[in-house]
């Protein structure tokens, strides 16, 4: 089983480590983490911060950024890239996902989320816990779906953008890069 580095030891990252053991795709190796000051989390190592990804390197054959914040998951994610890590991509076991859909390395699909037919997510995404991603959608690179935001048919998040808990998207919206939905906005088509 490959070794799994997760960067971001918050809730975020926690909820990732437990959907990666749950669909048994990896086994953690530990954690990189600037903010926390925890040496470990459940039986984990927090190993230490984002200044030098490529020290640990050697520790794990792929790693995730999980951190909900898009500008800073982009960053790290780059740097991981830079340090040859492979992203890996964890879909949680009771998240239904279309074989048909395209997802973007270093994404994270979370329990009961729902990315329908023909959807694609880009690098890095995130479809949090309930969320909706219906068929034909497209999340572009880093985009974020919280918990139960919902995509109707043929709607696009943009590069960047954050569609916060509850938000929804009518069929065939648009969203423009790094917008911000509020909690239950909703956007619809014109």
């Amino acid at each position: 089983m490959k070794r799994l580095l997760i960067v971001g030891a918050g809730g975020h990252g926690r909820s990732v480590a437990e959907a990666a053991c749950a669909a048994g795709q990896y086994a953690v190796a530990g954690f990189i983490d600037d903010v926390t000051e925890a040496r470990q989390v459940w039986a984990w190592p927090v190993i230490g911060g984002t200044s030098d990804l490529a020290k640990y390197r050697d520790l794990a054959d792929a790693a995730i950024v999980a951190i909900g914040k898009n500008g800073l998951r982009e960053k790290l994610c780059d740097q991981l890239l830079a340090a040859n890590f492979e992203l890996a991509t964890i879909v949680h076991p009771r998240a239904i996902v279309s074989p048909s859909s395209v997802i973007g390395a270093g994404s994270a699909i979370m329990a009961g989320a729902i990315v329908g037919t023909e959807a694609q997510l880009g690098v890095g995404a995130i479809v949090n816990c309930g969320a909706v991603v219906d068929h034909h959608c497209r999340v572009e690179n880093f985009g974020h779906l919280g918990v139960n935001a919902a995509m109707a048919g043929g709607s696009t998040l943009g590069y960047g953008a954050w569609m916060q808990a509850g938000s929804v998207l009518g069929y065939g919206v648009k969203v423009a890069a790094w917008a911000v939905l509020e909690p239950g906005q909703a956007l619809q088509s014109k």
